[in-house]
């Protein structure tokens, strides 16, 4: 008798594994409404979005205080940088948001963008190449993002200029998520019991498009800023709060010797505006000498070897490091820097002298400093801020 009692509750729990495999993510829902409401309360994206313009530079006559005071030589310039994209709807940006954590938009319903963009990483994922949806491994390193409306060249080869228009390679990509086309993923998407009304709050119609679809993952990436690290909350006090180290490695930054400052500008540690003379044709790319046969060629119009300049902020998140993650540390970067740059016929003109790569030859405690002011661009409430977290997760 205890067999068949056995039986039959093993049976009762095979169905229920068996019905629960085919359930769709769990989704929030308000007590007040059959709609899904993702995420369970609202977030105020766009004021998330025009933090962005309070993001200020420090003052240089302050960090050549610095520069004096550590003796490093002389501090450059740093080219300030305006915003170009906001979020102009909370609606959308939410949406956004659960479409950008969704395995749904992927051909095997198990791989979402944030599979490879985590935000306790920056969005980067921690691995040398990303693993796409089939098992096959992606052929350069998942760039990190924060403050994305202060930029305008994206993927390391910086070939699209606008969040709205890489929204559909890496879902289409053969590699990445699969889908075959973004007609496909709309259809798709308009038998998700969740969507239709989550497109209706957003736009005001259940009616599914692909520049709806766009948009609303362009605003929720809009929105996802970083302005609290110890950088930022230093800067306000004249970095009163920085250690000896930390102030000795960002007058090494700003200076001549190390030249960080001058690729890694504005507000965001990133390339320099696009009116910049020296990078042709201004997408924030350049050569920096990693190799003098390149594997990866990087952009495709000529210009061989050079990649995009990324951010810095929360670069102590984001190994392994370059397009090919081929550092696993920041202190193998910094040497590089220090004395590895090869010399390609491309290499930017100011990694060189005299037609020779130059070394900067800083010492065991200067490259101490700099790592140390690079850890002041963390920003922990960026990673654990719910408005950019998974929505399915309750």
């Amino acid at each position: 008798m205890k067999s068949i009692y056995w039986t039959i509750l093993v049976g009762i729990i095979s169905l229920f594994l068996l019905a629960s495999c085919d359930r769709e993510p769990t989704v929030f829902v308000s007590e007040h409404s059959a709609v899904p409401l993702l995420p369970a309360q609202a977030y105020d994206y766009v004021s998330t979005s025009k933090v962005v313009n309070d993001i200020s530079m420090p003052d240089m006559d302050l960090v050549n205080s610095f520069s004096t005071q550590f003796a490093v030589g002389t501090v450059g310039t740093n080219i300030g940088q305006s915003i170009t994209q906001e979020v102009t709807n909370n609606d959308i940006a939410t949406l956004g948001r659960v479409l950008f954590y969704d395995g749904k938009l992927s051909k095997n319903n198990a791989t979402a963008c944030a599979s490879c963009h985590i935000q306790s990483k920056a969005f980067s994922d921690g691995d040398e190449f990303s693993t796409g949806f089939g098992g096959e491994r992606t052929t350069r390193n998942s760039l990190s993002f924060q403050n994305l409306a202060l930029g305008n060249n994206f993927f390391w080869d910086s070939r699209q200029r606008t969040l709205q228009d890489l929204i559909g390679e890496p879902i289409t990509n053969h590699i990445e998520m699969g889908i075959e086309d973004l007609p496909e993923l709309m259809n798709k998407l308009r038998n998700v019991s969740y969507y239709p009304e989550l497109f209706k709050k957003a736009f005001g119609t259940e009616t599914i498009t692909e520049q709806q679809f766009s948009q609303a993952i362009s605003e929720f990436l809009a929105s996802i800023t970083s302005t609290n690290s110890t950088y930022d909350r230093a800067l306000q006090n004249d970095f009163e709060e920085f250690s000896s180290l930390e102030k000795l490695g960002m007058a090494i930054f700003y200076s001549d010797k190390a030249l960080c400052g001058s690729c890694h500008t504005g507000a965001n540690f990133a390339a320099p505006d696009a009116v910049d003379q020296y990078y042709n044709p201004s997408r924030g790319t350049t050569n920096i000498g990693l190799d003098l046969d390149y594997a990866d060629e990087g952009r495709e119009d000529g210009f061989g070897g050079e990649f995009k300049i990324p951010s810095l902020r929360n670069i102590t998140l984001t190994a392994p490091y370059m397009h090919d993650g081929r550092y696993e540390t920041l202190r193998e970067v910094l040497e590089f820097y220090n004395t590895g740059i090869q010399a390609h016929p491309n290499l930017d003109f100011k990694l060189q002298q005299d037609g020779h790569p130059i070394k900067m030859n800083l010492s065991s405690l200067e490259l101490d400093a700099l790592e140390a002011f690079l850890h002041t661009l963390t920003d922990e409430d960026f990673i654990t801020n719910p408005a950019f977290s998974n929505p399915f997760e309750i």
